[in-house]
């Protein structure tokens, strides 16, 4: 998988990206989770989820948020690493410029910015957003989603609290034109330790169901 090193809003930012294997491939990017509690883009689910995407013909890049790796520039609590995120998919989108969808996947930290990005770029079509953080960050601007996705949450997460996940899924659910589907992997805890085969069992499920339509 190569690595690349591309312009960023505070400079140059680290990925690693497949490209597609024709022009008009799909493009995913995968967000990883928070930089200050040892976040970057070689977690195993973030490695995972880009695997997953490389296997089914996309154009997937993962990268470093500022200030992790070679990543150039300072956490910025989540503003910052919101531009980061836009210029990465301008750069994968300036390579393959006719994608026909885009997909973005999240852990975490990188599920709140991923959701954000949403509302800035209808071309996404598709998200999934692993253990988004609901309890600790503000989830009111997705007023309304543009589109459908999966939440999965780990049963015994510890960090972010299943109850605030289900009311984030809930208040998804009763928007028009877009289905929210939310899987509870049993006994996972915020990192899935043991539990990542169902976890990315789970997203394949999905990834099957979306694509075959």
């Amino acid at each position: 998988m190569p690595e690349v090193i591309f312009p960023g809003p505070e400079g140059r930012l680290e990925g690693r990206f497949q490209p597609g294997p024709r022009p008009r491939a799909p493009v995913a990017m995968i967000l990883h989770s928070h930089p200050q509690a040892g976040g970057t883009m070689n977690n195993r689910m973030v490695q995972s989820l880009y695997q997953t995407f490389v296997k089914r013909g996309f154009a997937t890049l993962r990268f470093n948020f500022r200030g992790v790796g070679k990543s150039q520039g300072v956490f910025d609590n989540g503003v910052g690493e919101l531009s980061d995120a836009a210029s990465a998919l301008d750069w994968v989108q300036s390579i393959h410029p006719e994608a026909q969808t885009t997909w973005i996947a999240g852990v975490s930290f990188g599920a709140w910015i991923g959701m954000q990005l949403l509302m800035r770029r209808p071309e996404i079509k598709g998200f999934i957003s692993i253990a988004p953080p609901a309890n600790m960050y503000d989830f009111t601007f997705l007023a309304p989603c543009p589109s459908s996705g999966i939440i999965i949450q780990g049963e015994q997460d510890e960090v972010v609290t299943p109850g605030a996940v289900q009311k984030l899924v809930d208040k998804l659910r009763t928007q028009r034109h877009i289905t929210i589907h939310h899987d509870t992997i049993p006994g996972a805890n915020h990192f899935f330790e043991n539990e990542q085969t169902q976890l990315m069992r789970s997203v394949d499920n999905y990834l099957d169901m979306r694509l075959k339509a």
